[in-house]
């Protein structure tokens, strides 16, 4: 879990051989953790935070919770497979995004992504399973594995806010691809997740 001990001790360790790191923390402070309960949940809310701005999602994501708290369902993959498209579409989720929905809801319910499956697979693993759901790319599976599975070592390379951050931090010219950050990242290993935190600290634009 990168919770507060891991985020002081990673920063500590990375300080230690990074002076960059250590002088932007002199300024920025430590960051606070993000720890998302693991769930259909937390995987439904990356699906409708993509390609919207913060405040967006949170207004759309806010108002079908509303509608999912509503249903007399067990869990929420029901609750919201019990929803009728015309309500989701009302609240504020693309058609694209309901078929994304339904589809982890079903696959949550037949306990392909059961979170006790997926702690006992390596973070390549958890990656593989859950970028076999239409809507989850590398980036959203990254997310989930870092935020809400507790991973220690995860660098999303394709968050634009990360490989700013990084440019800045590195005061690289360009803002790097993420083959290149990706590269530059390896020397946090084995805390990789502890410095995206920061980053996006660093940054000030933490996905929700």
């Amino acid at each position: 879990m990168v919770d507060h001990t891991a985020i002081k001790k990673g920063l500590q360790e990375i300080s230690n051989t990074h002076q960059d790191v250590a002088n932007a923390i002199a300024i920025h402070g430590l960051p606070e953790p993000r720890i998302r309960p693991p769930g259909f949940r937390a995987l439904l809310n990356i699906i409708g935070s993509q390609q919207i701005s913060t405040h967006a999602a949170a207004a759309i994501l806010g108002r079908i919770d509303g509608l999912m708290a509503q249903q007399k369902a067990d869990n929420d993959a029901e609750a919201f497979l019990s929803l009728a498209g015309l309500d989701l579409r009302k609240a504020g989720f693309s058609a694209r995004k309901i078929t994304y929905g339904r589809g982890i809801a079903e696959a949550w319910l037949t306990g392909a992504l059961a979170t006790e499956n997926l702690q006992n697979l390596s973070d390549e693993d958890v990656i593989a399973a859950l970028i076999k759901l239409k809507g989850l790319g590398r980036w959203s599976a990254e997310i989930y594995c870092l935020f809400s599975l507790g991973r220690t070592d995860i660098f999303p390379a394709d968050d634009l806010a990360l490989l700013e951050a990084l440019k800045r931090l590195k005061g690289f010219d360009h803002r790097p691809t993420p083959k290149f950050a990706r590269t530059v990242m390896a020397a946090y290993a084995p805390y990789r997740s502890v410095m995206s935190i920061f980053l996006w600290h660093f940054y000030k634009g933490a996905p929700q």
